[in-house]
């Protein structure tokens, strides 16, 4: 036999070498094949993992689309979001009351329907396709065979795209030229509106009468036209002036003039609001147009053109309201207010609201905002006067007679 030649005393056949060898090899390869199949489980583990995470995310995705989309359902039954004791209309865009307003609404039903009819189509095709070409069992898995270069679908999916956005230019140009290029009649009513942070001023140059938050207009009749031309102002921020059923948005631009123009076809209450964001009380910048039959507009139009009442009962609150700072903000025709930084409020309590929308004209709520607006709508900027509650119940008693 063979022999591994060294010190004598580790002199050994190579056959018992290879005897003792072996199996320590053998424990090797066992150790690396268990650490193998441990890296294996771990990378399975790790596969259902991450396929559970992306299950999980994309749960997750389905779970937030639902509820942004109960959301959107919930906000739009709701309405308009309005303190639930103020007095509004509820408005809706598709129930156009005003000529401008039905204009722009058929152009929109035939943008709709153009679109409509547009995904029909197309996710028509998709379903079919889906169906008609779904993987068989009987399929050998070849790459079905491809189409190349068809002049008829490339003439479909160019021409027919041209024309459609042709018609929607056509149709749009005409309904804007019929909208922003209307002329005033000459008994037209001319209004003009002053958007303030956060509230309307509505003036009437040629009747002499400023009011805040609420605009009156006189109905058109079937023999007579009665329209209303509006030009917006703003004497601040950028703001824009929004009455659904009566007209499309216009933006109401510091240093620029904007016209637009609306011509009411029933009398009723129409709720607008400002459209575009213009600080923290944005959306309680509400606007109501309130339509009169063209007899009761003339009976509006006389009450605000007379003076205030002169109450006598209540002229130690007026006392009070002309020594404190009240008189440098707002105006009461036919005394020393002729403060123009506030609403003008020579017949405040014929109106319905109070700050723009956010609470109604009451005694109470008047009350409460003379005492401090900022509990009402916080940010105005009407301060706290810090009155006295003898000084604050004087004031409000004088206030409520200017109807």
């Amino acid at each position: 036999m063979l022999s591994c030649i060294g010190p004598k005393s580790n002199i050994q056949p190579c056959g018992s070498l290879l005897e003792k060898t072996q199996p320590r090899q053998s424990d090797e390869c066992q150790v690396t094949r268990d650490r193998f199949a441990e890296f294996g489980f771990q990378v399975s583990e790790l596969r259902l993992r991450t396929s559970m995470s992306g299950f999980q995310i994309l749960s997750n995705r389905w779970a937030f689309g639902i509820a942004s989309f109960l959301w959107c359902v919930t906000i739009v039954l709701a309405g308009p979001a309005f303190a639930a004791d103020v007095p509004t209309g509820v408005t809706n865009i598709f129930k156009p009351l005003s000529t401008p307003a039905q204009a722009i609404y058929e152009v929109s039903l035939l943008v709709l329907a153009i679109c409509a009819g547009i995904f029909l189509v197309v996710a028509g095709l998709l379903v079919y396709t889906l169906f008609r070409f779904r993987q068989r069992p009987t399929d050998d898995g070849h790459e079905p065979p491809q189409i190349y270069g068809s002049n008829q679908l490339e003439f479909a999916w160019t021409v027919i795209p041209i024309v459609t956005v042709f018609v929607l230019f056509l149709a749009t140009a005409r309904t804007i030229y019929d909208v922003q290029g209307a002329l005033p009649p000459a008994d037209a009513l001319n209004v003009t509106v002053i958007g303030h942070q956060w509230w309307w001023e509505i003036r009437y140059p040629e009747l002499g009468i400023v009011t805040a938050n609420e605009m009156h207009v006189p109905a058109g009749e079937a023999s007579k036209r009665r329209p209303t031309f509006l030009k917006l102002e703003s004497a601040d921020v950028a703001h824009s002036f929004w009455v659904p059923q009566l007209a499309g948005k216009t933006d109401v631009i510091p240093n620029r003039e904007n016209r637009m123009w609306i011509e009411p076809i029933e009398p009723g209450i129409y709720v607008g609001n400002c459209a575009e964001y213009c600080g923290m009380q944005h959306a309680h910048m509400l606007l109501r147009v309130i339509v009169h039959s063209p007899g009761d507009f003339e009976k509006w139009t006389a009450a605000q053109q007379q003076p205030p009442v002169d109450d006598p009962q209540a002229r130690a609150g007026r006392d009070v309201f002309f020594t404190t700072s009240c008189i440098n903000c707002h105006t009461i025709k036919g005394t020393k207010a002729m403060g123009t930084f506030g609403p003008d409020l020579t017949h405040l309590m014929s109106r319905e609201t109070l700050g723009a929308g956010t609470v109604p004209n009451t005694a109470e709520k008047l009350q409460a905002w003379v005492r401090d607006p900022q509990t009402i709508k916080e940010g105005c900027n009407m301060p706290n006067m810090q009155l006295t509650e003898n000084e604050l119940n004087q004031i409000v008693a004088y206030l409520l007679t200017l109807k």
